[in-house]
């Protein structure tokens, strides 16, 4: 038996979709928000001379007051503009008051160096007797600190937890209910878990004063140091207009969401002129780039206005009616209209704001899942049953509280049937308490 090896060459005919870098960066631009596609660009434009981005404005897009101008005919600067930012962090303020009120002793130096173991928060992180033992003050010396520290603004700073810090706000308060303070510091987690007959029967109060004092509490600042934020404002850059016309809805881009690439052509005409093959090879290579990347932010801005137009024709009732309702709406369903894949409808609705003259919305919420009724061929969007539990909640008698099976009674008299597991998971999501939590003791 003889085996015997045969090589020959033949032609095959495949057809596969090859990822090429200019697919990949048009994927990625449509999936940028318009921060990081402006950022994006702003990149291309270094590595890229004959590349010049200019990026258009609308007028009354972004209306606040600190960034309201008055605009006048000359180009100079308005001499408000120089002005510095003058706004304090928590550590300065803290530090300022220290220097102002008490005279440079031992205690103030404490002073200063338990400020530097305050958070964000105004909560001082570190255990007491953990910054006592980095110094040389005895125990008497560190609260004396202490105290001087929590006598600073804001009320409530130097707090070593939420119980302190309440404490703090209301000892300094004239107005605060009598026996705030000392139910604060003997029953507080009586009083946080509602176990108020208990607190009731300490000093022989009234159900009603234990639920004005809860009320009052409920007011404080948890945090004394949140006005003191360092954190940067933030716009959002809506992608997409809708004005209200009558009954008819016009659904624009927003300049600013669609920027205009220039071609820098004196530039290439110029090192045109030049000979050496190495400069024309990068001119060649730049001017290709500079196409496609125009085709790909063209693209972007078309692809995101047809799925926002998509959007809102299907949600025509969220714009006219003041309760702002939902149809169900699945990804696949604009996706199958529009002829592109799903994956293109998610990057085009995630991180896209739309604007209209009553709010700014991510595209994204305007996506809900529909639940399947028996009695009708139609399915109710979550957003619509969320709504109902809302008002529910708000219209029940705040004595007897509606309680999860009750919700999923008075739904079904409204011919809407879920489970009462589903009434909980909603109730969850809308930050709703238990019944038992909801129960108020107010006077009649």
């Amino acid at each position: 038996m003889k085996f015997e090896q045969h090589i020959k060459q033949s032609q095959q005919q495949t057809q596969k979709l090859a990822m090429t870098q200019e697919l990949q960066q048009s994927i990625q631009m449509l999936q940028y928000n318009t921060d990081e596609l402006l950022s994006f660009l702003e990149g291309k434009v270094l590595e890229n001379p004959l590349i010049e981005v200019k990026v258009q404005t609308d007028e009354n897009l972004f209306q606040t007051k600190d960034r309201i101008r008055k605009q006048n005919d000359d180009t100079k600067t308005e001499w408000m503009e120089q002005l510095p930012d003058t706004r304090l962090s928590l550590f300065e303020h803290l530090i300022n008051q220290v220097h102002l009120n008490y005279r440079d002793t031992y205690l103030r130096k404490l002073v200063l160096f338990l400020i530097e173991h305050v958070d964000s928060n105004g909560y001082l992180g570190t255990p007491l007797e953990e910054i006592r033992q980095k110094t040389e003050a005895t125990e008497i010396e560190m609260l004396d600190a202490l105290t001087l520290l929590q006598m600073l603004e804001p009320v409530g700073v130097g707090a070593r937890d939420l119980k302190e810090c309440l404490m703090l706000q209301v000892e300094k308060d004239e107005s605060a209910p009598n026996l705030a303070y000392i139910i604060l510091e003997e029953h507080f987690e009586d009083l946080a878990n509602r176990k108020w007959e208990k607190i009731q029967k300490a000093y022989s109060i009234d159900i009603y004063d234990v639920q004005e004092i809860f009320d009052y509490i409920q007011k404080l600042q948890p945090y004394p140091g949140a006005g003191f934020s360092s954190e940067d404002e933030s716009f959002i850059i809506p992608d997409i207009i809708v004005a209200i016309d009558k009954d008819k809805l016009e659904v624009t881009s927003t300049k600013r969401s669609t920027p205009d690439l220039i071609f820098q052509q004196r530039y290439f005409d110029k090192m045109s002129q030049e000979k050496d093959k190495d400069v024309q090879e990068f001119l060649k290579t730049r001017k290709s780039e500079f196409e496609w990347l125009k085709r790909g932010v063209v693209q972007r801005g078309n692809t995101i206005l047809r799925v926002a137009e998509e959007i809102v024709k299907r949600q025509y009732n969220f714009f006219f009616d003041a309760n702002r309702p939902l149809n169900p709406l699945q990804l696949k369903e604009i996706a199958q209209s529009l002829d592109i894949h799903e994956s293109t409808v998610s990057r085009s609705v995630n991180g896209k704001y739309l604007q209209t003259n009553f709010g700014v919305f991510e595209l994204r919420s305007f996506f809900t899942v529909g639940i399947s009724q028996d009695n009708s061929d139609e399915s109710l969007s979550t957003d619509t049953i969320k709504k109902e539990i809302l008002k529910l909640v708000n219209d029940e008698n705040k004595r007897k509280p509606l309680s999860d099976q009750k919700i999923v009674e008075e739904l079904l008299t409204k011919e809407i049937q879920i489970s009462r597991r589903t009434v909980a998971k909603y109730r969850d999501e809308l930050d709703i308490p238990s019944s038992s939590k909801r129960k108020r003791f107010d006077r009649e």
